[in-house]
């Protein structure tokens, strides 16, 4: 923390390298995973997996940015981006057909629209 700003907003949780994590989660803002969680996870913003995380997991959040590994099902309102690092091993549901991936990245499930707009 300098001068009384953290780089962390109060609606962020950071879940660090070498923690883990299992049960049924629920994140009111954005979450970044670095460790291992295991079981449901919801948040009502943005999940990011780091390149060093690894979720096997139920999961329904606004927007994901796979870089680590993933694995199970996952449905979202808005948007899906794997990266490069990034492995998707699951089913995807998004209510927006708003997927990306990046060269190198791996998504091995099925993936469905379900026809919001």
């Amino acid at each position: 923390m300098l001068n009384g700003k953290s780089d962390f907003s109060r609606s962020q949780t950071l879940i660090a390298e070498g923690t883990r994590i299992e049960g049924k989660l629920y994140f009111p803002g954005s979450v970044k995973i670095e460790g291992e969680v295991s079981g449901d996870i919801n948040t009502d913003n943005v999940l990011t997996i780091g390149r060093g995380g690894k979720v096997k997991s139920n999961i329904k959040t606004k927007s994901a940015v796979i870089s680590g590994h993933f694995t199970g099902d996952m449905h979202v309102t808005e948007s899906v981006e794997i990266t490069s690092t990034g492995k998707f091993f699951g089913n995807l549901i998004q209510d927006r057909a708003q997927l990306a991936i990046e060269k190198g990245g791996i998504f091995k499930g099925k993936s469905s629209v379900n026809g919001k707009s």
